[in-house]
C-alpha cells in the first residue's frame, strides 16, 4: 500500500483491508510468513486494530519475532479497558437509534409492541445508549438480572397510561435469553399490544462511519504512529477525558466499564 491507498477512505464503513480472524496465524507456521512478508516489505512495525483477541495475539507475535506493535480499540461493544469509547461503537449506537426510529413510526401506527435485539453478547452499551437515545420502554443488558414479571408490570402501566406502543430492547447476551425467547414470555402474559420481534443484526457493524469515530480513529491512528516511532509497544491507544492515554496489552483485555446507575435509573426515569 502506498500514501494513495488511504485516500478517500474515512467516509467508508467496514474495512478496506479485507481483514479477519486468520487460523493461520495463530499457529507457529502461520505467524513465521507474516513475518517473512514484513521483512520482505520493510515494514518495522504494526498498528494493530481489534478488540482483546487481536492485542493478545499481536504480544505473541512480538514476544516471538521483536516487531513493536500497538493497538488502536476496534470493537462496537465498547467493552475494552482503557478507553472512554472504541472505534465503531457511537456509529453502532446512531445505525441502531435511526432503526428504532422508523421502527416506533409502524409501532404506533399499529398499537404494536416491538421487542428489538442488537449487539451485545457481553456488554449492554450499545442497547443502554439507543435505549435512551430513542425512549423505549425497557432495555434488558446481560450486566443486570432480567425478570420478566417486573417486564410485564412495566408494559401494563404503560398501556394503562394509553401509550399506543412499546419498544423494548435486547442485547443479545442477556440472561432471558435474545428477542425471540422474551417476545415468548411476554406473550404468556401480556397481549394488549401486537408484538413482533426485530432482529438487527450485522447492520449494526456498517455503515458511513460517525463524526466521533472519524476523529477518534485519526487521533489513534497518529498517536500509534508516534509511539511506534517513539520506541513504544504493546500498549493500547485510547482517548479517556478527551486525552489520549496508553493502557498495557495485558490490562486493554475485554472488560465491563461498568454500566452507569444513573443511566439505569434514566431509562426508567423516562420510560414513565
Amino acid at each position: 500500500m502506498e500514501s494513495h491507498s488511504v485516500s478517500n477512505i474515512i467516509q467508508r464503513g467496514g474495512t478496506i483491508l479485507k481483514t479477519a480472524r486468520s487460523e493461520r496465524f495463530m499457529t507457529p507456521e502461520g505467524r513465521a510468513i507474516a513475518y517473512e512478508n514484513l521483512q520482505k516489505y520493510g515494514i518495522e512495525g504494526l498498528v494493530v486494530i481489534g478488540g482483546d483477541g487481536s492485542f493478545r495475539g499481536a504480544t505473541v507475535f512480538r514476544e516471538e519475532y521483536g516487531i513493536p506493535v500497538m493497538g488502536c480499540p476496534g470493537t462496537i461493544d465498547n467493552d475494552l479497558f482503557g478507553t472512554d469509547y472504541t472505534l465503531g461503537y457511537d456509529t453502532a449506537v446512531n445505525t441502531v437509534v435511526q432503526a428504532i426510529d422508523k421502527i416506533r413510526d409502524t409501532a404506533n401506527s399499529h398499537d404494536r409492541m416491538f421487542i428489538i435485539e442488537v449487539m451485545g453478547r457481553d456488554a449492554g452499551f450499545i442497547a443502554l445508549r439507543s435505549g435512551i437515545a430513542t425512549g423505549a420502554e425497557a432495555v434488558l443488558i446481560p450486566e443486570t438480572v432480567t425478570y420478566i414479571n417486573e417486564l410485564i408490570s412495566l408494559l401494563e402501566k404503560g398501556w394503562e397510561r394509553k401509550k399506543s406502543s412499546a419498544i423494548v430492547i435486547v442485547a443479545e447476551g442477556d440472561d432471558a435469553g435474545g428477542a425471540y425467547q422474551v417476545a415468548d414470555k411476554v406473550k404468556e402474559k401480556f397481549n394488549r399490544y401486537d408484538i413482533r420481534v426485530t432482529v438487527l443484526g450485522h447492520l449494526q457493524r456498517g455503515g458511513s462511519p460517525s463524526a466521533l469515530d472519524r476523529v477518534m480513529g485519526s487521533r489513534m491512528g497518529n498517536s500509534a504512529v508516534n509511539a511506534l516511532l517513539a520506541g513504544r509497544t504493546d500498549e493500547m491507544v485510547g482517548i479517556m477525558n478527551h486525552e489520549v492515554r496508553f493502557t498495557p496489552f495485558q490490562k486493554a483485555t475485554k472488560h465491563h466499564n461498568g454500566i452507569s446507575p444513573y443511566l439505569l435509573e434514566l431509562i426508567d426515569v423516562l420510560s414513565n
